[in-house]
């Protein structure tokens, strides 16, 4: 790192290499021992604080001892580039990757012309019931590199998009195959984790997923590209507990398991909605072959469903050794009109999720939900 960063050729962080860096291996500080910029109590630091903070602070690891996600290490790779390409680092990512995907919305900074274009950022929830308060925007100066980056979730799509085999418009198939392979395995808490080169990777049930989650103060995000499906979720949320892992995680898993029944034959005169009860919300979700029941409560509703079963017309909860409703029917009540009042699952009634929260605001909620006591 030293030939495009003289100032830390005395360091002992000096001989860390590009790869090193790309691949968290380099053993290098996180965000510095002081690093109260993330909450706002100090500026984020300029190119002369991180090479201030790498050669002082550096080295806390032997390169390749340890996985060590690093934001310096990432903010240096940015200084790297503007040593390496002649130009800033912002300058260098815009014509490379910005342009050439003709993205509008997507930028390596915090912008001020377009600050009415930015979604507020908020703290997180410390109890249930608290009141969130915006986090102003701010400029990341030289840790751009590692969180300054701004997009819509369409933005992201497209630039994880362009990282799928034979799509050259940003990196060969080659270098595509290098960044995306397991670089290193992180096991904690027994969770087992790996990561490649800037990218996360993960198995879903078999599945490879390639991609990253975002942290800048106030906002949290998630994108996953699922290579074996061809798929590509972004979720960005603008809470810093914001839970955009599981969303995207999740949201991967329910697109999964409708391109699984896309050849079953779909159920005629399919029931979907949302349903509630005293108990449980469910809902009833067509995906395109099949009915399914999901439970939007569950982290991972994909890995709960239950793809129902249509028996001489009937929708029946699937046969399957169960501790719920295994082989049961699943009946729907419908109005002259035809439109649905009531369904049956698990024995137990349940109403379209608005008639319900509305029978609930009321002084006699038994007179729209069918005479029951709620």
């Amino acid at each position: 790192m030293s030939r495009w960063l003289p100032e830390l050729a005395d360091a002992e962080v000096g001989d860390v290499s590009v790869r090193e860096l790309l691949g968290h291996q380099g053993g290098v500080i996180r965000d510095g021992v002081v690093a109260d910029f993330w909450q706002r109590g100090l500026p984020f630091p300029d190119r002369a604080e991180i090479l201030r903070m790498a050669a002082e602070e550096g080295r806390v690891f032997a390169p390749n001892e340890h996985f060590k996600y690093s934001n310096v290490g990432y903010s240096l790779l940015g200084l790297v580039i503007e040593a390496a390409a002649g130009v800033s680092y912002a300058q260098y990512v815009v014509d490379h990757i910005v342009r050439p995907l003709g993205l509008d919305d997507l930028g390596p900074e915090w912008d001020a012309d377009r600050a009415d274009d930015f979604a507020a950022g908020h703290n997180a929830a410390l109890r249930a019931g608290a009141s969130r308060r915006v986090i102003p925007h701010v400029d990341t100066r030289a840790m751009a590199a590692a969180t300054g980056w701004f997009g819509t979730a369409r933005d992201l799509s497209a630039y994880f998009a362009a990282h799928t085999p034979g799509d050259d418009t940003l990196v060969s198939d080659a270098a595509k195959r290098l960044l995306q392979r397991r670089e290193s395995d992180i096991e904690y808490a027994g969770v087992l984790r790996h990561y490649g080169l800037g990218f996360d990777v993960r198995d879903l049930d078999g599945v490879h997923l390639v991609g990253h989650s975002g942290g800048y103060p106030g906002h949290i995000t998630r994108t996953w590209l699922d290579l074996d499906d061809d798929l590509v979720v972004s979720v960005l949320t603008n809470a810093i507990d914001g839970p955009a892992d599981v969303l995207a995680t999740g949201a991967i898993g329910i697109l999964r398991l409708a391109l699984a029944q896309a050849d079953r034959e779909p159920a005629e005169a399919a029931v979907t909605g949302r349903f509630a009860s005293m108990w449980s919300v469910a809902d009833l979700v067509d995906l395109g072959g099949a009915v399914a029941v999901l439970h939007p409560a569950d982290p991972d509703p994909a890995r709960s469903a239950e793809v129902l079963d249509v028996d001489d017309g009937t929708l029946r909860l699937p046969s399957r050794a169960s501790f719920g409703a295994s082989g049961e029917p699943v009946s729907v009540e419908r109005d002259a009109a035809g439109e649905v009042v009531s369904i049956r699952l698990s024995g137990m009634s349940m109403w379209p999720f608005e008639r319900y929260r509305y029978a609930l605001s009321t002084e006699q909620p038994s007179e729209l939900l069918k005479g029951m006591a709620l």
